[in-house]
C-alpha cells in the first residue's frame, strides 16, 4: 500500500490503532534512532515525524533533538511546517494534529480509526488552507486551518493512493499517486484533472524546481521530468532500479534523491544527467532529506543519520 507499505512493515498496525484513542505518544531516548517517516525544514527549525506518535523537532541545524508531546500513538507519515511555529503532521487512522509553537506541542485536530484509512501527506498554502490526502482516494480540504475538514474526490471513477502533494511556482499542485496516475489542479483544489502518466507504476514523491519545473518518482527508480507542470514528461535515467521515495534541492543546487536500501542519488545541477549512487552501510530506507549547513541529514529507517558529501 504505497510508502506506508515499506515502513509499517515492521510495525502491528492493529496495536497502534488500539492506542490512538485518548493516548499520548510515549518519551523515548532512543526515539532519534527509531523509525521516521518525513521531514519538514522551515528556517532554523526542523521537525520529523514517524512510529508510535513520535515527533521530534532542532532548532540548532539538526545537532540536538527535543520529543513533543503528541495526542496519539499511531504511526505519523506525513508533516508540514507553514512557518517556525505553525505546523500540521498527518498519520494512520486519518490522524491530524498541529503545533501552533514550532513542534513542542501538539493538538489533535481530526482522526477516523473507525475506516482505519491513513492519511499520508498534508500541505498548507496559507495559515487556512489546507489539504491532506491518503490511501483509497482519501483527500481532506480545510479553510479555518484544520479546526473542520471536508471530505472531497478526486475523481468519481477510482480511489489509488494519494502519496505525495506538489505546489509549484507556476501555480499548479500536482499529486503524486498509485498505479502511475498524475492528478493536477490550476484552481487551489476546486477541481483536479488526471494528467497523460509517462509510467504505469506508482509514483511517490516528487521536487519542484522552480516555475513549471518538476520531478515525480517512484517504483524500480523510475524517475521523470517535467518543465510545463506535467503536460510532457522525460525519463530521468537514475541507474537505480530501488523505490524512490524522497528529494531535496541544496543550497548549492543539487538534487538528492533518497530511496529504499539506504540508497541516495546525486546529481549536480539538478539536470537529470550523470547520477552518482551512494548506499550506505545497514541498507536502511530512507523517508526524507534534510540539509544544514552543507550536511545532508538522511530520515528514515535508522532514525536521523548526518552525512557531508
Amino acid at each position: 500500500m504505497s510508502v506506508i507499505a515499506f515502513f509499517v512493515a515492521c510495525i502491528n498496525v492493529q496495536i497502534s490503532h488500539a492506542e490512538s484513542d485518548g493516548a499520548y505518544s510515549i518519551p523515548a531516548e532512543l526515539a532519534i534512532h527509531s523509525l521516521l517517516t518525513d521531514a519538514a525544514q522551515v528556517g532554523s527549525l526542523m521537525v520529523v515525524v514517524g512510529e508510535r506518535g513520535h515527533i521530534l523537532s532542532s532548532r540548532d541545524n539538526g545537532l540536538t533533538w527535543r520529543q513533543a508531546r503528541v495526542p496519539t500513538r499511531v504511526l505519523l507519515t506525513g508533516v508540514h511546517m507553514f512557518d517556525e511555529q505553525l505546523g500540521w503532521a498527518v498519520g494512520l487512522d486519518a490522524t491530524i494534529v498541529r503545533t501552533l509553537d514550532g513542534g513542542l506541542t501538539w493538538q489533535l485536530q481530526y482522526s477516523d480509526p473507525d475506516n482505519q484509512e491513513p492519511l499520508l501527506d498534508v500541505w498548507f498554502k496559507d495559515d487556512k488552507t489546507g489539504l491532506a490526502l491518503g490511501a483509497y482516494g482519501l483527500f481532506l480540504t480545510t479553510q479555518d486551518g484544520g479546526e473542520q475538514w471536508q471530505p472531497q474526490r478526486l475523481s468519481e471513477d477510482d480511489d489509488f493512493h494519494l502519496n505525495k502533494m506538489l505546489a509549484l511556482e507556476s501555480g499548479q499542485w500536482l499529486i503524486a499517486a498509485e498505479a502511475g496516475m498524475i492528478y493536477r489542479s490550476g484552481d487551489q483544489a476546486e477541481t483536479w484533472e488526471a494528467l497523460d502518466s509517462p509510467y504505469h507504476g506508482s509514483f511517490f514523491g516528487g521536487l519542484a524546481l522552480g516555475g513549471s519545473r518538476t520531478w515525480l518518482f517512484g517504483l524500480r527508480g523510475h524517475a521523470f521530468y517535467s518543465d510545463d507542470a506535467g503536460d510532457s514528461w522525460t525519463i530521468v535515467e537514475t541507474g537505480t532500479q530501488v523505490m524512490l521515495t524522497s528529494a531535496l534541492k541544496s543550497q548549492a543546487g543539487d538534487c538528492y534523491l533518497g530511496g529504499l536500501g539506504g540508497v541516495l542519488l546525486i546529481n549536480k545541477g539538478c539536470d537529470g544527467q550523470d547520477f552518482e549512487i551512494q548506499q550506505f552501510e545497514g541498507r536502511k530506507g530512507i523517508s526524507a532529506l534534510l540539509e544544514s549547513n552543507g550536511v545532508i541529514l538522511l530520515v528514515g529507517e535508522a532514525g536521523i543519520q548526518r552525512w557531508v558529501p
